[in-house]
């Protein structure tokens, strides 16, 4: 199972977190750093897998990783998974980001993280693999854009009712209004037309 997926620079700085299990936030930056400092003091022609940090499960967890350019790609998982599913799980990811953003970048991840872990959701959920099928995933990312845009007409209508209210013609609104023993006072509402 998977426990956490982490994406950071090749400074430290977190681009993307997912964590499957509950961490305070402190602990999630300090699980951050301490990854951060275990992966990025590795050799790169050295294997792309390491025994977890005391923070994130020790000895029982692998720490999985690919590094991209200026991006660490890092996938935290239990002994239950295979090395090399969760590496093939990483490119596929990482290229599935790629197709999405044309040529995924840093600032992709930082401006789209909505995008992103939709894209994460796709695949992963609650720790375990759900699709490996790249264009699968594309499709649904692709459907998901569809729907967006045909709702974003939807999102102008408020906009589009309160100009056709002030546009409209109403004769003079009563000043009070009695009905028996009570009596309303309207308020005057001509400066909202």
């Amino acid at each position: 199972m998977i426990k956490a997926i982490l994406v950071f620079n090749n400074h430290g700085k977190p681009r993307f977190m997912r964590f499957y299990q509950h961490f305070p936030e402190e602990m999630q930056q300090q699980i951050v750093r301490e990854t951060f400092h275990l992966v990025s003091k590795r050799d790169d022609n050295v294997c792309n897998f390491l025994e977890g940090g005391s923070l994130i499960g020790g000895s029982d967890y692998k720490l999985i990783y690919r590094h991209y350019a200026t991006l660490y790609f890092v996938f935290c998982v239990d002994s239950s998974e295979s090395e090399l599913g969760i590496l093939d799980l990483i490119q596929v990811f990482v290229e599935t980001l790629d197709k999405c953003f044309e040529n995924v970048c840093e600032l992709d991840l930082i401006f789209n993280v909505d995008k992103v872990h939709y894209i994460l959701h796709e695949m992963v959920m609650g720790g375990m693999v759900l699709e490996t099928n790249m264009n699968e995933v594309v499709a649904q990312v692709e459907a998901q854009n569809k729907l967006e845009k045909s709702e974003t007409g939807f999102s102008a209508a408020p906009a589009r009712a309160v100009s056709a209210v002030k546009s409209m013609n109403l004769p003079e609104l009563p000043r009070n209004i009695n009905i028996g023993d009570i009596n309303i006072k309207v308020p005057n509402l001509s400066h909202l037309v």
